[in-house]
């Protein structure tokens, strides 16, 4: 099961690298039709589009991706605590 706990690991931290690149690359004059832009977009774009209902830009900056790494992190650490908890009593 530890195979099954670090897996789910993984795929938090790899969507936590791509919202992080997401938002450097909007930062670089970068081409929107670039296929790396293109592929973070549809990775990212799941968890980033229905919070940007919910969190309003401040100024011309959009803190979307920051609240999105914040709640990836509350639900890692639950996820893993209840994992741990389940297979590892």
């Amino acid at each position: 099961m530890g195979l099954l706990i670090n897996l789910i690991d993984l795929l938090f931290t790899l969507l936590t690298f791509a919202i992080i690149a997401r938002a450097i690359f909007s930062w670089l004059p970068i081409d929107r039709y670039n296929p790396a832009v293109e592929w973070l977009d549809r990775i990212t774009d799941p968890l980033l589009e229905p919070l940007r209902r919910f969190v309003p830009p401040i100024g011309m900056m959009d803190i979307t991706p920051i609240v999105a790494l914040l709640i990836l992190q509350v639900a890692q650490a639950l996820i893993h605590n209840l994992l741990v908890g389940m297979f590892y009593r």
